[in-house]
């Protein structure tokens, strides 16, 4: 295990993409504090979006075919599957409107914990020369976690809002934020980040 390299003093808006996952509105109530979560979100897409940077949305949804593909080897979806949940037409599979895709933002339907592994959104971000990620998301044990070992593993520089992420188990999302996801990622705040915008 290798010590955390320091915090980077700036970030690059043009190659940096803010991912704000699982944001719909059958996951946001899970959070704890939602509505304020939700807001810190929003100002953190603002500013990344007036630095000239890139937002990615990412939400988890399914067809018919996709739950139908599910194996009875994956033991989380397939009882999503056998409930029939989240349908990629309904309304908890809806994105917060709070936080609404604008023009020019990256959208993607994931089938899987990971906002990589079932999308194209790891060739959206190349196309568009992105080397460094911002993850906000429900649940810190879930995407988040997902997503982080996902692109690390792909060499993105990547940082996690800790104000930006919530589980529904909030010692979890402690355990995650101070023990393990530093050895991967640098942990900011919204704050933080709009200083690191600011000085870009």
């Amino acid at each position: 295990m290798t010590t955390p390299t320091p915090t980077p003093s700036t970030i690059t808006p043009r190659r940096t993409a803010l991912l704000a996952m699982d944001f719909q509105n059958g996951i946001v109530p899970l959070a704890p504090d939602a509505d304020a979560l939700v807001e810190r979100v929003r100002g953190a897409i603002d500013d990344v979006r007036a630095a000239g940077g890139t937002i990615g949305h990412v939400r988890v949804a399914f067809t018919e075919n996709d739950w139908a593909a599910v194996p009875e080897t994956n033991k989380s979806f397939t009882a999503v599957a056998t409930a029939r949940m989240l349908h990629h037409e309904g309304t908890a599979s809806q994105i917060d409107d709070r936080l609404r895709p604008q023009d020019g933002d990256i959208v993607v339907r994931k089938i899987r914990y990971g906002s990589v592994s079932t999308t194209d959104l790891h060739d959206q971000l190349t196309d568009r020369g992105i080397d460094t990620l911002v993850l906000a998301g429900i649940s810190t044990s879930g995407v988040v976690l997902s997503t982080l070992i996902d692109t690390a593993d792909r060499d993105y520089r990547v940082y996690v809002l800790s104000d930006g992420t919530a589980d529904p188990d909030p010692e979890t999302h402690r355990v995650l934020i101070d023990k393990v996801f530093p050895s991967r990622a640098h942990i900011i705040d919204t704050t933080e980040l709009r200083g690191l915008l600011q000085s870009a």
